[in-house]
């Protein structure tokens, strides 16, 4: 598999939180478009199961916060889901009605451009059953395995990938500091550390992932300040709600 769309060449990578998330609703095709229109060089989202097993992109298990339904999204069907507007709380005027999209939808906004698709798989509350193996089949059919990598914070899950599709590229995701981490990740056929920003602090971190042959792939960066101290640190990718900014930024940084 080559793996050069997802590793920073001249500057570390800027990859879309849930699509350019700071301009447009999360996780809908709106804010997928923004993410290419701001230039970036990828999106990061979320994918779950529906009541009919629709793969669908959205980052809580229950829509209540992004909708204007509630309940459980493995609950409804995919055209149940259709009914609710995802854009309910009106943080962005500019935007209407806009629906949960699929990953297939998603897939094809973006195969006509080069750009990375960073799925994270969210089976740490709900186990869907299955849900790997549709992820990867998915993307094959597609052709988009030059684009698509795939993380979670549920470990198991990134191993299973690893099993069904051992050339896929996969990144471990976790929020606060296990002992050791990079050995971990690379023990379970990780290819790349997806930690929570402040990881970096850690003695050593950076030192023990390049070490591990590991790339670091931060989230959630939304301050300058943080920025610039990820490109410092030279991680692979910075995950932002703010592609256009971090862009500049990595652009401009020694």
């Amino acid at each position: 598999m080559d793996y050069s769309n997802f590793r920073k060449k001249t500057r570390t990578l800027v990859w879309a939180h849930r699509g350019a998330c700071g301009y447009a609703p999360e996780n809908t095709i709106e804010a997928f478009q923004k993410a290419i229109d701001l230039g970036a060089d990828g999106v990061e989202l979320d994918v779950q199961l529906t009541k009919d097993q629709v793969l669908v992109v959205i980052h809580d298990e229950k829509i209540d916060r992004t909708s204007n339904g509630t309940g459980w999204v493995k609950d409804y069907t995919y055209k149940e889901l259709c009914n609710f507007n995802f854009n309910s709380k009106d943080k962005f005027p500019e935007y209407k009605n806009c629906k949960i999209p699929t990953l297939r939808e998603v897939y094809e906004l973006f195969k006509p451009t080069n750009l990375t698709i960073n799925v994270e798989l969210k089976t740490g509350i709900v186990f869907y059953t299955g849900i790997e193996e549709k992820v990867l089949d998915l993307t094959k059919e597609m052709n988009m395995e030059s684009q698509v990598l795939y993380s979670s914070f549920n470990h198991y899950s990134c191993r299973k990938i690893k099993e069904l599709q051992p050339e896929a590229y996969v990144g471990f995701l976790y929020a606060d500091g296990p002992i050791d981490v990079a050995s971990y990740c690379k023990s379970n056929g990780g290819d790349a550390l997806h930690p929570a920003l402040y990881n970096l602090q850690f003695p050593n971190y950076m030192e023990d992932s390049n070490q591990k042959g590991l790339d670091v792939n931060v989230w959630t960066v939304n301050e300058k300040e943080y920025m610039e101290y990820c490109n410092k640190m030279k991680v692979n990718a910075i995950i932002t709600n703010y592609p256009d900014i971090c862009l500049d930024i990595a652009k401009n940084c020694d």
